[in-house]
């Protein structure tokens, strides 16, 4: 936010210039000021000024016929060569239909002009006023911040008016010399001033108007604009007009060349702002979500560069996508011999023990003493005794299949003569309900009502009132409700130690044989019991 300036809102520059050329040089036989070679036509060009540095006079010019200056249009060897009127886009007047000589070698077609026509030869190497790189220029530059009302001058208060500009030892001084200024642009002056050229004179105010840390100051830098490979220089003419006797005009044509400086004024100013500050940071804090997205397409591109699913990206899309399910709509399971919670869906067909479903996830199992169980109030579905919450939630199930073996080794004829058809332990109680048959196992095998931890984790009634008065220490366990308080809390410890979790607990249907030794361990008043419910 400080290094970017977030915190502060911005304006652009205005600003006016204004120059003095000072200089004054001898050549040709002739004295150059300012007024010579400091061309006032130049000065019509906003921020900008002109410097002559060479020049091809035409002396003596009146308006009458005379050969034209030849080049291939001009060009003639008769009369016919040359149609009356005819103005070519190079020549420098009109033709009057006659060929003239104009040399003892060439002929060219006569035209009605400015007599002598200007010669087409190339300026004068080297330039008449290459001496010119010591002249000086005084940039006077105001600037002015309109939302902040600021206003400031390029002029220093104690300014030193023999400076001139170095950007290393006087780099606020705002008088430049033009050999500099030209160096600067890494230009030879000697060789522009031939043709001449335009020149960038860049300001750059960067202000901090803030006034713990004002800054306010112009930067310099210069450049060339014109191409130095394409149709390089700068020159244009005029002319100077003169009455002689009888009234008859005659004119000095100059074309002249030299270097247009162009100043270049821009810059911002910056001031602090809260409200600024708070939208750039909330602008911020938007991007942060941009690298999620980037690295979901990058898991997602090196997941399909390598032709197979890779473990991370397995694990990747099982942490970020959640199956939401209607939790009416679907029961879980979980069986002794298999390390799986599985997701079942109704309506069921067939027999629970049976029906056909996904597993959740593959998990170690969680292990927590007694007094880390929460109890609940309200009752389980499996007795149905008080409705009990419904919950969509991430399920994130973990067990460990070594950790189900049990301490008493599995018999496998454990089957009792009364033994159901999908029951599998020997132990479950027959039901016509297809949704309450359900064995802990699904295999022959011991039952796991039989296994030490069962008794130890579900069924003893010291570790379930420890865990009643974990919650309420001023639990009357006297009270002739308690057996529904154990039982309740011994379905929740059930459904905790097999599936892992109590994001589960609604929907998750507790075998036959568990269930029943649970009713039987701590049974209600009146031997009736309404099971699960479907809805």
């Amino acid at each position: 936010v400080i290094i970017y300036r977030l915190h502060q809102e911005t304006d652009e520059v205005n600003s006016s210039v204004r120059t003095s050329i000072k200089g004054v040089t001898y050549t040709n036989n002739r004295v150059w000021d300012p007024a010579e070679y400091a061309i006032p036509i130049q000065a019509s060009l906003i921020n900008s000024f002109f410097v002559m540095t060479n020049i091809i006079k035409t002396e003596n010019q009146r308006e009458q016929r005379c050969p034209e200056y030849p080049f291939a249009k001009a060009i003639c060897s008769s009369d016919n060569s040359c149609e009356k009127g005819r103005a070519d886009i190079h020549s420098h007047g009109i033709q009057t239909g006659k060929c003239v000589s104009y040399n003892g070698t060439v002929k060219t077609c006569e035209v009605k002009a400015w007599c002598p026509v200007e010669s087409m030869e190339n300026p004068p190497k080297p330039a008449v006023l290459s001496s010119s790189e010591d002249f000086t220029v005084l940039i006077k530059n105001n600037i002015q911040f309109p939302k902040f009302n600021y206003t400031v001058l390029n002029i220093p208060p104690n300014l030193n008016t023999s400076c001139t500009y170095n950007k290393v030892t006087s780099p606020l001084c705002p008088i430049f010399r033009l050999g500099y200024i030209l160096q600067e642009a890494k230009e030879n002056f000697s060789e522009m001033a031939v043709k001449g050229g335009i020149i960038a004179i860049e300001i750059n105010w960067d202000c901090n108007l803030d006034s713990w840390f004002y800054d306010c100051s112009p930067k310099y830098s210069f450049r060339r604009l014109d191409d130095k490979k394409i149709s390089p220089g700068f020159h244009f003419r005029h002319a100077r007009y003169y009455k002689l006797q009888q009234w008859a005009e005659e004119r000095t044509l100059f074309k002249v060349f030299g270097i247009r400086f162009d100043v270049l004024v821009f810059g911002r100013g910056r001031k602090f702002n809260v409200i600024e500050l708070i939208k750039n940071i909330g602008s911020m804090i938007s991007y942060f979500g941009l690298v999620g997205a980037a690295i979901d397409i990058g898991i997602r591109v090196r997941n399909f560069a390598s032709c197979s699913k890779s473990p991370l990206y397995k694990i990747y899309n099982q942490k970020k996508y959640e199956t939401v399910l209607d939790p009416l709509q679907v029961m879980y399971v979980s069986y002794v011999d298999d390390p799986h919670v599985t997701l079942i869906k109704k309506p069921l067909k067939t027999s629970l023990q049976y029906a056909q479903g996904s597993i959740v996830e593959s998990h170690p199992v969680k292990a927590c003493d007694a007094d880390s169980y929460s109890t609940s109030e309200s009752e389980e579905n499996h007795d149905n005794e008080e409705p009990g919450r419904v919950q969509t939630s991430k399920f994130n199930v973990e067990r460990d299949y070594e950790a189900y073996h049990m301490v008493q080794p599995f018999r496998q004829d454990a089957s009792s003569p009364g033994c159901q058809e999908w029951c599998c332990c020997g132990e479950c109680q027959p039901t016509q309900k297809y949704h309450e048959q359900l064995c802990c196992r699904r295999k022959k095998g011991q039952c796991i009502t039989t296994s030490i931890w069962f008794q130890q984790l579900v069924l003893s009634s010291q570790t379930l009132k420890k865990a009643l008065l974990y919650k309420d220490p001023f639990l009357d366990l006297t009270d002739s409700n308690v057996n529904n308080r154990l039982r309740h809390l011994a379905y929740k410890k059930y459904v905790h130690w097999r599936f892992g979790s109590f994001d589960l607990e609604d929907r998750a249907v507790v075998p036959s044989c568990c269930r029943w030794r649970i009713r039987n361990t701590y049974p209600k008043a009146v031997n009736h019991y309404s099971g699960f419910e479907m809805e």
